[in-house]
């Protein structure tokens, strides 16, 4: 659109702490811009649900185990380092220019804005903040997350060991995961940030699980740790994205399902908007009237849903039907790909014999706690 874009990060070409499951409703958002054939990724062909209690029984060997199948394209998982270097050069091929610097501190001073690197400073008419749950542009220019806005993502990387299914085991409040990529599995748990668990007492949880399971025999494990942004209804109410200079995107927004803390289709999105938004003037209020429109309402669904998703009865009730039931897997299925909204989820879920009563169970059970 002839704007000037200066893109500064001093990290390319790296790994994230990142499942990197990529929906096909994500792929379609860069279709036109990174050719989809050229990104080195796995096609996930099923996911399978552990009931509660198979933390150490194989995977492929547990009995109680709900598999999941999944059509072409409803998820792909790629390296982050491989995925991000194809947006990367996207982007410089389109004229964008590439900064391998770190900023140390971003201004709005009247007209403009103020990126300061260690060695200069660089002028702007807008800044996006895409810098990810620790955003410095959102410390500086709005409120930085509190802690109860916060998931710990942590656990391992598995080198020389992959698959085509992802696993999953239902939490109080969050999961643990297995996500192949091309050579290695990216395996770990997420649970509250202002929870009494630390992080180092996450990845032994996560170690364990491997053990037990089978997952990765003989890997080399590297750990890591990353926080993930998971907002409460009432924080999406007053979701604050974007001023007259700066927006936020992606995590930095807090742009992220608060059930699945899953963010790259919502990166993505955002991204999407706030370029729309510049060419069209007004950026910082059009994109933020974006934002509420688009993405609040179906992450407030989440966020609303996430209470009665995780609750161990719920989550029991949920493998179980997995398992019996056809109508159930390809609503999960659905879920997975990114093409089941909130919004319709609990009447689709009420549509089903198997799952339906135990969902009306479940809503009128949290109701009489809540009066």
């Amino acid at each position: 659109m002839g704007a000037r874009v200066a893109m500064f990060d001093p990290s390319h070409p790296r790994e994230k702490p990142c499942g990197g499951g990529i929906t096909g409703r994500a792929l379609d958002l860069v279709a036109g811009a990174v050719d989809r054939r050229s990104i080195e990724s796995i096609t996930i062909r099923s996911a399978r649900f552990l009931p509660d209690g198979g933390i150490d029984r194989a995977p492929g060997a547990d009995p109680g185990a709900a598999v999941v199948d999944l059509d072409d394209g409803a998820l792909v998982v790629s390296s982050r380092s491989v995925f991000d270097r194809a947006l990367l050069s996207a982007a410089v091929n389109a004229g964008a220019a590439h900064l391998p610097l770190r900023v140390l501190d971003v201004a709005i001073d009247g007209g403009e804005a103020t990126v300061h690197t260690g060695s200069a400073a660089y002028r702007a008419g807008f800044v996006i903040g895409a810098d990810g749950a620790n955003s410095l542009v959102r410390r500086r220019l709005a409120r930085m997350f509190r802690r109860d806005q916060l998931s710990i993502a942590t656990g391992y990387f598995a080198d020389g060991v992959t698959s085509d299914e992802i696993v999953l085991q239902l939490l109080p409040a969050g999961y643990l995961w297995s996500f192949p990529r091309p050579d290695h599995l990216g395996i770990g748990i997420c649970a509250p940030a202002d929870a009494s668990e630390t992080a180092g007492s996450l990845r032994r949880v996560t170690a364990d699980w491997i053990r037990g399971s089978g997952l990765a025999p003989g890997a080399r494990l590297r750990a890591y740790s990353w926080p993930i942004p998971t907002l409460a209804p009432a924080d999406f109410e007053r979701l604050g994205v974007a001023g007259s200079r700066w927006c936020l995107i992606g995590d930095a927004a807090g742009l992220v399902d608060p059930i699945t803390r899953e963010g790259i289709y919502f990166a993505l999105a955002s991204a999407a908007w706030a370029a729309d938004a510049l060419a069209g003037g007004a950026a910082g209020r059009c994109y933020a009237a974006r934002v509420r429109d688009e993405a609040v309402p179906e992450l407030a669904r989440a966020a609303t849903l996430k209470a009665l998703f995780f609750q161990p009865w719920f989550t029991k009730q949920l493998t179980g039907a997995l398992q019996a039931s056809a109508a159930i897997r390809r609503v999960m299925a659905d879920l997975i790909a990114g093409r089941q909204r909130y919004a319709t989820l609990t009447w689709r879920l009420l549509g089903t014999f198997e799952l339906g009563l135990a969902w009306r169970s479940l809503i009128a059970r949290n109701t009489r706690r809540a009066l």
